[in-house]
């Protein structure tokens, strides 16, 4: 006898439900308690979480706990002692106090997320060492923060990053980056000249005139990589950047609550903003393609290099990156182009800024190596190359304020590390600034600004090298690495040069977390001629 269709439809409208209901109690409380499980029965521990939540709402009521703290404890700091603060504590309580509960080594979780948090040298060092795709990029970035990041080189996994990879990574490579720096020079140059104009119109000589330095900085890292990108089209880069610097603003706000399950798609004002951005981005960077293709004028900037990767071919003679992918391909990586070549740049140099007003023994000593070198000229590939004390700095800068605040992996495949059994689905999460301070590894001056422990390089500045890690680690560490090197260098040498420079008394040293570690109340300083 044939079933009426009502019952049909009845019965498989309860089957679809019955799928759903043990969809979502396998995503929300099955997977996660078994990756749990797994790890507890090594003798892993971790706060107790919460269905749908997990520690979010534990982590929130310790970083309320600690702004009561710091505005309480900070008012009659000094500037040389705030200078001297292990930061990551205060933007990051959580941790800390966890750290101290659990030791090294422990499992929480945002959401249905379950996160090992890890700060033990031993296993960092295997951890860089895994050249496999079973360790990836989280999985979240993609999903999550896909907005900024979407399926790009940062954020992509298996054999989609290594093609990527593949095409991408020779157009930073060293020798790449060289030709780049007469680009690097002008655009600074013209934010020097403003300075110079401001100091000359607002001083007399010998006095010196407040300017908020961070945001030019800001401005010149987004010029020199949308000129890098975009070529004849960077004031379109521009704008794109600017779009995509909100967008970065929006997504630290809520990057806390990444692993709530259907959070992104809540049509909130924050994530209606988000969309709005991620759209008009997308038609912005397509519009630009479409234009340098009409034109043809066969500029090798970063974006040509970009459009002839998306068309190449593997040895089998398909393409590396399918027609129907290219689009999200090309708006991808320039998005992540952006993150890697101008945030890490920008922040570091602000930092930088900040530690020679500080410092300025080390100002003059930067300062005479730069006018021996370079004399009258601009810096080329050689005299970079031997600019030996601000490298120090530059790389001390980068241990006390990395502009990454972790290393994050996720574990697709079961993995053992160091004896223990990675779970598949669990993230891993190193605290980069927390391992750059670990006084074990670099003695008990971790808290102070001391360039001169990288004379020797990184093996004489640590007893673990592989702990040092502003660029990320293994197989994934960032691809902009060298553009950004030799653009700190080209920028803080010219400002250098024609710059002496302390802190303004209106400067306030205030680390704050947007997705990179910022001066978090700007960074004023007294500048005057050189």
């Amino acid at each position: 006898m044939e079933m009426p269709a009502w019952r049909m439809v009845l019965t498989a409208t309860v089957c679809g439900l019955l799928w759903m209901i043990l969809h979502v109690y396998r995503v929300l409380v099955s997977n996660p308690r078994k990756i749990r499980a797994r790890l507890e029965r090594q003798g892993v521990r971790g706060p107790r979480p919460s269905v749908i939540f997990g520690n979010i709402p534990e982590m929130k009521r310790i970083m309320q706990l600690q702004a009561l703290k710091s505005t309480e404890s900070e008012s009659g700091d000094s500037l040389e002692s705030s200078l001297q603060h292990n930061w990551p504590p205060k933007i990051f309580p959580y941790y800390d106090k966890w750290s101290k509960e659990y030791g090294g080594m422990f499992i929480h979780s945002t959401g249905n997320i379950q996160i090992l948090y890890i700060t033990d040298p031993a296993l960092l060092k295997e951890v860089s060492a895994v050249k496999s795709l079973d360790l990836g990029k989280p999985t979240y970035l993609a999903k999550d923060m896909g907005a900024l990041f979407g399926e790009g080189v940062m954020a992509s996994n298996g054999v989609n990053w290594a093609n990527q990879r593949k095409l991408i990574a020779p157009e930073f490579y060293l020798d790449k980056v060289k030709g780049m720096i007469g680009l690097m020079a002008d655009s600074t140059l013209l934010m020097v000249k403003n300075w110079e104009d401001q100091v000359d119109a607002l001083g007399e000589p010998g006095v010196a005139v407040d300017i908020r330095v961070d945001q030019d900085m800001q401005n010149l890292t987004a010029d020199v990589i949308a000129k890098a990108s975009f070529g004849s089209s960077f004031s379109q880069g521009k704008e794109i950047f600017a779009k995509l610097r909100t967008l970065q603003s929006l997504m630290s706000m809520t990057s806390i609550f990444v692993g709530i399950p259907g959070l992104r798609h809540l049509p909130s004002e924050k994530n209606r903003h988000i969309w709005r951005l991620e759209k008009e981005v997308h038609a912005m960077i397509l519009d630009v393609v479409k234009q340098r293709i009409a034109t043809e004028d066969g500029e090798k900037d970063l974006l040509q290099k970009i459009l002839e990767a998306a068309g190449k071919v593997g040895d089998a003679g398909n393409s590396l990156i399918p027609n129907s992918d290219r689009d999200k391909f090309i708006t991808d990586n320039c998005k992540n182009i952006y993150f890697a070549g101008h945030e890490t740049t920008a922040t570091t140099a602000s930092w930088a800024l900040v530690l020679l007003a500080a410092h300025p023994d080390w100002q003059t000593r930067c300062r005479d190596e730069i006018r021996e070198l370079c004399g009258d000229s601009l810096p080329d590939a050689d005299t970079l190359r031997n600019m030996k004390t601000l490298a120090m700095v530059i790389q001390e800068t980068l241990r006390l304020y990395p502009p990454s605040t972790y290393v994050a992996r996720e574990v697709f495949q079961d993995l053992k590390l160091k004896g223990i059994l990675l779970p598949k689905g669990v993230n891993l999460r190193i605290s980069i600034p927390v391992i750059h301070r670990n006084p074990d590894i670099w003695g008990p001056d971790v808290d102070q600004f001391r360039p001169e422990r990288f004379a020797k390089g990184i093996l004489g500045a640590c007893k673990v090298p592989q702990c040092y890690i502003p660029f990320g680690i293994g197989a994934r560490t960032c691809l902009g690495q060298n553009f950004a090197t030799v653009e700190l260098k080209t920028v803080l040498a010219l400002i250098l040069r024609r710059f002496r420079f302390s802190l303004s008394p209106a400067y306030r040293h205030s680390p704050s977390f947007r997705l990179v570690i910022e001066p978090g109340q700007g960074v004023n300083l007294l500048l005057e001629r050189a």
